[in-house]
């Protein structure tokens, strides 16, 4: 967020909407927790300006220095009747881990595109058996394989939360520090806003967790070492095999041109994604700078070009007259389209998906529609 090849340091302050009082501040530079804090002159200062540009019915959400930017969020209306300030505080500091990912340089996308962030196993149905066993077994419909904050398999009701929590969730999982189990309460903001549900969480392997949302029962206790041993013994081998998959998202070997350096798969009616900037990782640009030519282009064509995304678009006259004209492709060259020279970016779609992918400079202009098509068509099966 920086100008000029510097690294800004961003604030997210969060107030009380009636009474200005601070709640947290959370800082990140350089997609890194910050020590640097706001000193409490400036929050009082910010607070002040949103004060008097209430009472002129004008929101202040950020502001901007050149190196620093401050997000102000201000009271959801289950914050705004606050009756003990400092125990609100209190209680915020579990969502500590969570904020602070979301300000750092995640590699994962689902905060952007509102899809699940998935990965695709090798042995997938073997996993997805052995889930469907074990949520029968251990008394829940939603249990769900998490590996560094992407789906690995889940059970169907898992797959139907609604948004925003199929995305928090395993984000959740994958911004806390490991441990072999959690019993953690957690308020889902679409299915359940006031009434908190447990996610119970176990580390089957180092950075693959076996994930269930429950309400009072099961007991954590009741997931025994014997429950788990008989479902998840046998799949020792396939579950190894998922380790790998965080960064890289696609089973080893998947077949993809040597000049895909990056690419995003979204599926827009199931909400999931497969996102991914670890082919051909000896070659420039950096996975941080793919990631961000890859969210920056994602926000791109979406506001810019494809239509909204199924089930949000109210069909009117206008829009069923322009339904030709809509487009199922683009691409965007950086620096000049000679071959050898600057970053190709090409998103394509087709039905409900949706497939964007960052080439490198030798990729020729003229053959970026037909390389998207044969590999969204190589792509398909897995989501």
């Amino acid at each position: 967020m920086g100008e000029g090849g510097t690294e800004a340091t961003v604030h997210l302050l969060c107030l009380a909407a009636s009474s200005g009082v601070p709640l947290f501040c959370r800082s990140s530079r350089g997609g890194a927790p910050a020590r640097q804090q706001l000193p409490f002159s400036v929050i009082g200062s910010l607070n002040g300006v949103h004060m008097f540009g209430q009472n002129l019915e004008v929101q202040l959400s950020s502001a901007r220095t050149e190196d620093t930017t401050v997000v102000l969020l201000l009271g959801l209306e289950e914050l705004t009747n606050i009756s003990n300030v400092e125990r609100l505080k209190k209680e915020l500091r579990a969502s500590y881990r969570l904020i602070d990912s979301f300000l750092g340089d995640s590699e994962l996308i689902g905060d952007l595109t509102q899809c699940v962030d998935c990965v695709v196993p090798p042995e997938g149905s073997l996993l997805q058996e052995a889930l469907s066993g074990f949520a029968e077994a251990a008394g829940t419909a939603f249990v769900s394989l998490v590996v560094a904050g992407r789906v690995v398999a889940a059970t169907e009701s898992w797959w139907r939360l609604g948004t925003p929590e199929a995305v928090l969730l395993p984000w959740l999982v994958g911004s806390l520090p490991p441990q072999a189990a959690r019993d953690y309460p957690v308020y889902l903001p679409h299915g359940s806003p006031t009434v908190p549900h447990r996610l119970l969480t176990l580390t089957l392997l180092p950075g693959l967790e076996l994930c269930l949302l429950c309400g009072p029962r099961p007991p954590l206790s009741q997931l025994d070492p014997q429950l788990l041993e008989r479902w998840w013994q046998p799949m020792l081998e396939p579950l190894k095999a998922c380790l790998p998959l965080g960064p890289r998202a696609l089973p080893a070997g998947f077949p993809l041109h040597t000049d895909i350096l990056g690419l995003l798969l979204l599926h827009l009616e199931l909400k999931r994604c497969l996102f991914t900037v670890e082919p051909s990782g000896d070659k420039d640009p950096s996975p941080e700078q793919r990631r961000c030519l890859l969210r920056s282009f994602y926000t791109l064509v979406t506001a810019m070009h494809f239509p909204p995304e199924p089930g949000q678009q109210e069909e009117k006259v206008e829009d069923v007259a322009h339904q030709a004209q809509v487009p199922r492709a683009c691409y965007l060259v950086s620096g000049t389209e000679e071959p050898g020279t600057g970053w190709r970016l090409v998103a394509l779609q087709l039905g409900p998906r949706r497939l964007l992918l960052l080439l490198s400079a030798q990729s020729p202009s003229h053959g970026l529609r037909s390389l998207a098509t044969h590999t969204l068509h190589a792509l398909t099966p897995l989501l």
